[in-house]
């Protein structure tokens, strides 16, 4: 049960015939929840004409029958979810973008982070253009309209605005007669498409969520590749590929991904079980049982016990209609969330010593109330197994880790940590072992700069989550009048 906030999911679908694509996206994007909670939105079009809703909330909640109904039925629909990691959780915030230009519309889905956000959208301003949002999923967009007012078409404005954009970004991009599938040079976040038996092609950020659909997966989209869906077929552009190493961020096996999803060839379950394996090897201790915090924490503690020979149980039963614990607005709401998501199983607890495998620590203050939980329920020893190796730097790829000030790890020791968080022992996983806790398509070309400092771009100037929100104060203590 991480604190960490996650990044989004996108979902995108192409079907040669008319038909109800957005029922299709609402599915898709209902397998992706786990990625974002603030906000979700699709849109649909039909022969040119976009029709789409977005709002703030889960997708259950924002698409009632009678919205998806409203939406009509198309020819291509892209959908999104969402947690900010730039830009406030506003409603103008929310995704997929609508961009009217004089060649056309476009609609465009976002997964991931610039590192030049900032710089692009002082130049556009500079040249005139009005930004309605705060997120860099506009700037990615008026990158794009601004290229293909001299692109002989969509694809290859999308590939001449690669030239420009840095950082992690997965993208599905509409435009009046083709679905766009996008991913950046590193390939940090994923992106696959698959197709259903009907014929429609399926983009998504997961695999899962072609399986909720009904799609057969096809291949995961490379690095740095572009891939078209129009009524001619499937065309792939690879100017971009192999210009990078692949840095797949490797917390989406930890953490991020759901574990029926496979990524860059890759099983997250059997990475997950891995991980554990390997913090048997590194941290074994003697204990009674194993157990696993929800939901992450437990194909993780399956290999630590099996590694180990520790007998595996369940030791906490979730909650699942609460949202995940780390996307309250603050501290206090983020504690009151634990009281009520987790519950001990009284039963495995009492009198034992237990091995309690978690996916990572940030702050530790939840860490530290689910080991309460586990007193309280009258385990005799607490040994906290962590599936990750310690959070020393900020990501700037769309994990909401921006300050070295928030990191628990940056100033305590280990032993520290365990005193603060209320643990008889406390072992994570070592970079090298995260690094071959999968083996994908690109090798074990990961990105751990959040673990061990080695950023794979160029680190940006003035990285900050809202930073496009700043009071006029704070401008001017920095010298930005």
């Amino acid at each position: 049960m991480s604190d960490l906030r996650e990044e989004c999911g996108v979902f995108g679908v192409y079907s040669a015939e008319k038909s109800d694509v957005a029922s299709t996206a609402y599915y898709g994007l209902f397998a992706l929840q786990h990625r974002g909670q603030e906000s979700c939105g699709i849109i649909v079009n039909d022969d040119g004409v976009f029709s789409g809703f977005k709002d703030k909330g889960l997708v259950n909640d924002v698409f009632t029958t009678e919205i998806i109904n409203s939406l009509g039925e198309g020819n291509i629909a892209v959908g999104h979810v969402r947690y900010g990691t730039t830009g406030s959780n506003d409603r103008s915030n929310a995704q997929p973008i609508v961009v009217n230009h004089i060649k056309g519309k476009m609609a465009l889905a976002h997964n991931g982070n610039l590192i030049n956000s900032g710089e692009l959208r002082r130049e556009l301003e500079l040249q005139g253009s009005i930004f309605h949002t705060t997120s860099d999923t506009e700037v990615i967009s008026y990158i794009i309209t601004k290229e293909r007012l001299s692109a002989p078409s969509i694809e290859q404005a999308v590939n001449s605005a690669m030239n420009r954009i840095k950082g992690a970004y997965s993208l599905v991009v509409m435009s009046p007669s083709k679905l766009i599938a996008v991913r950046d040079e590193n390939g940090f976040r994923p992106l696959c498409y698959g197709k259903t038996a009907d014929g429609r092609y399926i983009v998504a950020s997961e695999s899962c969520a072609l399986d909720a659909v009904g799609a057969e997966f096809v291949r995961d989209i490379k690095p740095g590749e572009i891939v078209v869906f129009e009524k001619n077929g499937v065309r792939s552009i690879e100017d971009h590929c192999k210009k990078s190493p692949c840095s797949l961020c490797v917390f989406e096996y930890i953490y991020f991904a759901r574990p029926d999803s496979v990524i860059d060839g890759c099983s997250v379950h059997t990475a997950r079980q891995r991980a554990g394996a390997f913090l048997a090897l590194e941290h074994p201790v003697q204990a009674d049982v194993v157990i696993g915090v929800p939901d992450s924490g437990l194909d993780a503690a399956l290999g630590y016990a099996k590694q180990s020979g520790i007998p595996y149980e369940i030791g906490f039963i979730k909650n699942k209609y609460i949202g995940r614990t780390f996307i309250a607005p603050g501290q206090k709401s983020r504690e009151d969330k634990v009281k009520i998501k987790l519950n001990p199983i009284a039963e495995v607890a009492k009198g034992k010593r237990i091995v309690m495998i978690d996916d990572s620590i940030v702050r530790g203050t939840t860490s530290a109330r689910i080991v309460k939980l586990l007193r309280e329920a009258g385990a005799k020893e607490i040994h906290m197994r962590v599936s990750a190796p310690p959070f020393m730097n900020p990501c700037y790829y769309g994990t909401d880790i921006d300050s070295r000030e928030n990191l628990i790890a940056c100033k305590h020791s280990v032993e520290e940590i365990a005193k603060i968080i209320g643990v008889d022992s406390l072992g994570y996983l070592s970079v090298d072992s995260v690094k071959q806790i999968a083996k994908g398509i690109c090798g074990t070309g990961y990105c751990t700069a959040c673990f061990d400092g080695c950023y794979p771009t160029a680190v940006p100037s003035a990285p900050k989550k809202n930073k496009f929100e700043t009071k006029i104060s704070e401008n001017k203590e920095k010298g930005n009048e």
